[in-house]
């Protein structure tokens, strides 16, 4: 083999090598995804779900691999998953909470208009309608002990701890680690370990 012909054989080597170890971490991925989540099983004898039934079931898994402080779950006191603006989850969300309970306290949906109402809430799930005012709402939640969630572009760039995205017409999701540190929660490695990215962006609104 000539040196021009082996420069080609080991960038084809090296390239389909990282090709196979990046499919491998994707494997790997897929697999924590089922394990953790149980969201290909949640469906499994109806229709391939839609990108908001996956994400009510998202909502619901988080809340078993974050920590809150112990003062954002006084005995006695439910477990509230909120929906600021549009509510864009149909049924689903509520037929996933159903039953549920998170270290003895019982999942409730709640659906707010404000973010001032957030206070009692401890993953908060603000649609694509509250777009326009991402910036005042994430100001608004600074430091308080909610987990916040969205589809907004961008959303976690600007502040917000989990976004979710499409990837390969899958839904996962970014974590900005930062956000939700200095909110005072504690997100486990096992989360972090199926994010597609997990930043340390500090930066809150625009």
């Amino acid at each position: 083999m000539n040196r021009d012909n082996n420069s080609v054989w080991v960038r084809s080597v090296l390239r389909n090598g990282a090709t196979f170890r990046h499919t491998k971490r994707r494997l790997r991925s897929e697999v924590l995804l089922c394990v953790l989540f149980g969201i290909s099983s949640l469906w499994a004898d109806q229709p391939k779900p839609n990108e908001y039934q996956v994400e009510a079931v998202y909502l619901l898994n988080f809340a078993k691999f974050v920590e809150w402080p112990a003062t954002a779950l006084p005995p006695e006191s439910t477990f509230n998953i909120c929906v600021l603006g549009q509510y864009p989850f149909g049924a689903a969300l509520e037929r996933t909470i159903a039953g549920e309970s998170i270290d003895g306290h019982k999942v409730l949906v709640q659906r707010i208009s404000r973010p001032q109402d957030a206070t009692g809430c401890r993953i908060l799930f603000i649609s694509l309608s509250e777009e326009a005012r991402l910036s005042e709402i994430l100001k608004t939640l600074y430091k308080s002990s909610v987990l916040t969630v969205s589809n907004v572009p961008k959303f976690s760039q600007q502040g917000g701890m989990i976004q979710f995205v499409m990837e390969a017409n899958k839904v996962r999701f970014e974590v900005n680690l930062s956000s939700a540190e200095r909110a005072g929660l504690t997100l486990s490695s096992e989360l972090l370990k199926v994010a597609t990215s997990v930043t340390r962006n500090t930066q809150i609104g625009n």
